[in-house]
């Protein structure tokens, strides 16, 4: 009798949590593909000051550089502190098309969106939630993206409004999840990776960023946030270490003129720690087609 009682309180307990479920779901906008997008890249992080927005860029151009034959295109959804005017070296407003989408602006060939293009440069953006997500589906939904292969999405650091707006309203191949191998960096790294595994976004791996400085002068190796912390993250979340990124001045630098190292600088150890990890991207997308 106590077996058959648990039996009824358990089909029960599956029954709300089912109608739970279905209720959820109807609250949800239906996923719809961005014209012309093949396959949607996320780049994310718990935590500002990772180098995120450095890696997006240098990640689109990788890819490229990986395969002359595949177009690449960028959105910053920074809308806050939008980062890619000033890493891509572009300025200026986008042109609107008869349709009344709005042209990326192109540098080295990839086309890029932000709101960065559609404010003054050193005007502060002081927008409440729901002009923020406006500002987002417009970036998303109202961009003339032509033919993409990639679309590398640079997120603003964090796990809030912006992130899930754009993981429930666009189908998204992957994300991949910036860290420094400090501590602090790995925690919120690691609620990055479990917000996407919540929504059902595949986690492509982790770059470990910033992972070890060497010395220009005599060549000595210094691990100043740490060493192999990413690596041992990715090891606990049972995802895959897409590469390392130094320390290094020469990506400061060329950051700093818009210049990326990997376009700048390609024959470069640096430009081509960004070209591995553009590869592991794509074979990672191949071991989990959408």
């Amino acid at each position: 009798c106590v077996a058959w009682h648990s039996l009824i309180k358990c089909a029960g307990e599956r029954a709300l949590q089912e109608r739970q479920r279905q209720h959820m779901a109807r609250g949800l906008p239906k996923q719809k593909p961005i014209a012309g997008v093949k396959e949607v890249i996320v780049v994310a992080s718990g935590k500002g000051g990772v180098g995120k927005s450095t890696t997006a860029v240098n990640l689109a151009l990788g890819l490229m550089a990986n395969d002359q034959s595949k177009s690449v295109g960028l959105l910053d959804a920074d809308v806050y502190g939008p980062s890619i005017p000033k890493l891509m070296n572009l300025k200026g407003n986008p042109e609107l098309t008869d349709k009344n989408l709005m042209r990326p602006l192109v540098n080295f060939g990839i086309p890029c969106m932000s709101m960065g293009f559609l404010v003054e440069e050193v005007a502060p953006i002081v927008w409440r939630g729901l002009m923020v997500m406006s500002a987002i589906e417009k970036l998303i939904r109202q961009v003339d993206w032509g033919n993409l292969d990639y679309l590398v999405i640079d997120m603003p650091p964090g796990t809030g409004d912006v992130q899930l707006s754009i993981t429930q309203n666009i189908p998204i191949a992957g994300a991949v999840i910036v860290s420094t191998p400090q501590d602090i960096a790995l925690l919120d790294a690691r609620r990055g990776a479990e917000m996407f595994r919540k929504v059902n976004v595949p986690v492509l791996g982790l770059v470990q960023n910033m992972s070890v400085f060497q010395c220009p002068k005599c060549s000595h190796q210094t691990h100043i946030f740490g060493s192999d912390g990413a690596k041992e993250l990715a090891q606990t979340l049972g995802v895959e270490m897409l590469g390392d990124i130094p320390l290094h001045l020469n990506i400061r630098e060329t950051s700093d003129k818009g210049q990326p190292v990997v376009v700048s600088s390609p024959d470069s150890p640096e430009a081509e720690a960004y070209r591995r990890v553009a590869a592991a991207v794509v074979r990672r997308l191949a071991e989990h087609p959408r």
